[in-house]
């Protein structure tokens, strides 16, 4: 799949997921098989880009892979500045949400709500596409509620005002992430539009993977949650779809290889403070299908030092071997 000048190496895309999608997750997600790594959500309004987490989201050297980077908002001429800065600072491709589904988002008619605003939408397109030189794709629901599910008319807009590429989440904003994703509806948006389309929403395994781009005739999948704790999703599915087979899982020492690793990333990327803190999560991650009674997890939360967690990690799997 190419999306503009840029043909990427696997259509199996990691979704951009707040607090979760940062550089070191990233990278090591394309390393591991992913075709696209989009960043976390960037907010257009400058007035909070001199946060740390604002700072953090806005580097974009030192990626892996094609640089997406997404940014969200609802002022079309916002927007256009905020895509230009992050291009300056190195985004290859800039990404619109709307489809993002909290309620501090779409209370400013950002994410998610933009669907219910069709003519604000083609006016938000119209102006990032003519604000910066590189592809402009869009990340969308099917609609704001089931009876208002305007994907096809969202994704014809897009299209005749130059965005390059769709990824469409097979729920509305009232789903939020309950019951199932639908994939009728990302099928119709694929025979509505000529440009590529990325189907997401509840992409858990390589047989789903393989059903859904079958189902919908999409160009590529987008994998979200089902990546947490589990990076190497990526290159199962990307195995599947070539072979018809399945990659065996990975080997206990590969597993603690790539969790220790992505622990030192983040303690090196956020600092001690806040790198010790974010590895919790993904920690939590990890260690759900080894640590049942979260005994494990229960200790290494409790820990205030980034050494004290990698003495904890290689203790554990010793342990285990």
């Amino acid at each position: 799949m190419k999306i503009g000048p840029y043909s990427l190496p696997s259509n199996v895309f990691l979704a951009p997921m707040a607090g979760i999608t940062d550089q070191p997750f990233r990278r090591l997600c394309c390393q591991l098989g992913a075709g696209l790594a989009v960043s976390e959500m960037v907010s257009a309004n400058p007035k909070v880009w001199h946060t740390e987490k604002s700072k953090k989201r806005m580097v974009h050297t030192s990626e892996a892979g094609i640089r997406s980077v997404q940014i969200a908002g609802s002022d079309p001429q916002e927007l256009a500045f905020a895509a230009q800065v992050n291009v300056e600072n190195g985004a290859q491709i800039i990404d619109i949400n709307m489809g993002c589904p909290a309620k501090k988002v779409n209370k400013k008619l950002a994410g998610s709500a933009l669907l219910k605003e069709p003519p604000l939408v083609e006016a938000i397109v119209k102006s990032v596409v003519d604000a910066v030189d590189v592809p402009v794709t869009l990340k969308i629901r099917t609609g704001w509620c089931e009876n208002t599910r305007n994907g096809v008319e969202i994704a014809k807009i897009a299209q005749a005002n130059g965005i390059q590429s769709l990824a469409v989440h097979g729920r509305t904003r009232s789903d939020f992430y309950k019951g199932e994703a639908e994939y009728q509806t990302i099928k119709a948006i694929k025979q509505a539009i000529d440009i590529p389309v990325v189907a997401n929403g509840d992409i858990t395994d390589a047989e789903k993977a393989k059903y859904v781009l079958d189902y919908t005739g999409a160009d590529a999948v987008m994998v979200g949650r089902a990546a947490q704790g589990r990076p190497w999703i990526f290159r199962e599915i990307n195995h599947y779809l070539a072979n018809g087979t399945h990659l065996p899982a990975p080997q206990l020492d590969e597993v603690r290889a790539i969790l220790i690793e992505h622990v030192k990333e983040l303690h090196r990327f956020y600092g001690d403070f806040m790198g010790l803190r974010i590895a919790r999560k993904h920690v939590s991650w990890y260690m759900q299908t080894h640590d049942q009674e979260k005994t494990f997890r229960s200790r290494f939360n409790g820990l205030e030092t980034t050494q004290a967690q990698l003495e904890l990690l290689n203790q554990y799997f010793d342990n285990l071997t």
